[in-house]
């Protein structure tokens, strides 16, 4: 059985304040998505608001394998096939059609925050816009399993159960994660399983939560230029969401405090 780090209502609040940040950080980037912009235009843009938010950029130097290719970005921008992990770059130009997912972490007062949305840049079709919709719906089925007494794959079943009932499929060799003084603490959170297994949920746990959801099949191939950038073996279009969220004995705790497009979605404060 892993190692659970349970949090503190003190460490809650500062990873509230941690995860604000990147909210507040995505809603920045989204006011500047606009066909012509580049991802590293992005990239800069973001590091820009997290250091002047008094937090430090937690993707930058991220350590690939021991190979030295750490991943160079403050965030990573996944356009159209591009499921995860994608590195910005001033040679990737948005077009009107394009939907790109940024994923985004930060260090603030020891603890990280961690976040990801997918966005339509311009006009996106209506099968686009689609599978982003139903991303971020199974993001919040996933959210409404954190309740104390649950399991992990309560939350894993969800994810998958509202994704390929309408179709789509979810992503296997990528998963949500703890997160604390770590970035990646245990448990594991995959997007897949059946419930009732895994670890159970107990208040002071901190989960993100990050649906992977491909149009077509689940299968990913990985970059074998950097390393990094995962794609849709077959081409399909993929979106991403996460949110990180605290297991209180009222209920999930949606940190940051993001605005919910589903207002059922509640943030629950901590006591």
């Amino acid at each position: 059985m892993s190692r659970l780090v349970l949090k503190s209502p003190a460490e809650l609040a500062i990873m509230d304040r941690a995860n604000a940040i990147v909210q507040r950080t995505l809603d920045e980037i989204e006011g500047l998505l606009r066909p012509g912009v580049t991802t590293a235009e992005i990239d800069r843009f973001a590091e820009q608001q997290i250091r002047a938010a008094g937090a430090t950029p937690a993707f930058k130097g991220y350590p690939h394998r021991g190979d030295g290719r750490d991943f160079p970005g403050t965030v990573c921008s996944s356009v159209n096939s591009e499921v995860v992990h994608g590195i910005p770059s001033p040679h990737v130009v948005l077009r009107s059609g394009d939907t790109i997912s940024i994923d985004l972490g930060v260090l603030y007062e020891g603890y990280y925050g961690d976040g990801a949305r997918t966005f339509p840049v311009g006009d996106i079709d209506e099968a686009a816009r689609r599978l982003l919709d139903v991303t971020r719906e199974a993001l919040n089925e996933g959210v409404r399993q954190a309740q104390p007494g649950n399991r992990v794959s309560d939350i894993s079943y969800a994810v998958q159960r509202h994704v390929e009932a309408h179709g789509f499929s979810v992503v296997r060799e990528f998963v949500g994660h703890g997160i604390g003084s770590a970035l990646h603490e245990e448990p594991q959170v995959p997007n897949f399983g059946q419930p009732g297994r895994r670890e159970r949920l107990v208040p002071g746990m901190v989960l993100a939560i990050e649906p992977m959801v491909n149009a077509g099949s689940p299968e990913v191939v990985l970059s074998a230029e950097d390393g990094w950038t995962a794609r849709t073996r077959d081409g399909s279009r993929s979106a991403h969401f996460e949110l990180c969220v605290a297991v209180t004995e009222r209920g999930p705790w949606v940190l940051g405090r993001p605005q919910q497009r589903e207002p059922e979605v509640r943030a629950v404060a901590a006591d």
